[in-house]
């Protein structure tokens, strides 16, 4: 067991998801899921409503614990490093945890506080700034747009700096504007080394952000793909499939 960890001590420079499953009685939402995915990556969950994108985030996340299998964020598992790892990991998910009746410099400021950054609203500022929504830093966040919020709501999973960034539909709402300001935050986070992982089902506006690429149908990994091009027609071979060998893809994942 490795030694037991403060919160924001822990680090990792890889996340790995060995033969995971989830049963909920008895649906399997998720069945023997395998990957890696290094430190400065982007990876996409692909698939449709029901396919396990969510739960397999929950479980990334710490919040649920697999059926089966075993969760690596480097040296560490959730079972003794809970709290530490939580500590590295931001989580963007379809609600935004903002709070309306606050402004954004005001929200932003209150959740470093809560994650114990130093100098918090001097962070918030930054954080406002990298979102490009430094002028709008005293607005209340229910005057906001959604592609508005979702930034703000970026930047509260992010205020942290976690090392492991879990990301559940965030292109929802977004514009064509606000999904390329998204596409340079990711460019940002792959040089600082944070592993994203982004559940979506809307291929057009993550065309071209992903490095590599999971595709899961019904709880099931059907291939990972390295660099995916021509997203939606890939994602519509890779569906029609019935069988699929996925151990090249995890194999290019751990050179």
């Amino acid at each position: 067991m490795s030694p037991r960890l403060r919160p924001g001590q822990v680090d990792f420079d890889d996340l790995t998801v060995d033969d995971i499953s989830r049963h909920f009685g008895r649906r399997r939402a998720v069945s023997h899921i395998t990957f890696r995915v290094p430190r400065g990556i982007v990876l996409g969950l692909l698939g449709p409503n029901g396919a396990g994108k969510s739960t397999l985030l929950a479980m990334l996340a710490t919040l649920l614990r697999p059926s089966g299998g075993r969760i690596r964020y480097g040296a560490y598992d959730a079972a003794d490093q809970g709290a530490a790892l939580r500590g590295a990991i931001g989580v963007l998910g379809h609600d935004l945890f903002l709070y309306p009746e606050l402004t954004a410099l005001e929200n932003l400021e209150f959740f470093a506080a809560l994650y114990g950054v130093d100098a918090p609203r001097n962070a918030a500022a930054l954080a406002l700034e990298q979102a490009g929504l430094a002028d709008r830093a005293l607005d209340l966040v229910s005057s906001f747009s959604r592609g508005m919020r979702q930034r703000v709501a970026l930047e509260r999973a992010l205020i942290h700096r976690p090392r492991l960034l879990l990301l559940d539909e965030p292109f929802t709402g977004l514009d064509d504007a606000s999904a390329a300001a998204l596409a340079a935050r990711f460019a940002l986070l792959k040089q600082a080394g944070t592993i994203v992982v982004v559940a979506t089902h809307d291929l057009d506006l993550a065309e071209g952000m992903f490095d590599h690429a999971v595709f899961l149908r019904e709880g099931r990994m059907l291939d990972m793909i390295d660099r995916p091009s021509a997203l939606r027609s890939t994602y519509r071979d890779v569906m029609t499939r019935r069988t699929t060998d996925v151990g090249a893809g995890f194999s290019r994942l751990n050179q």
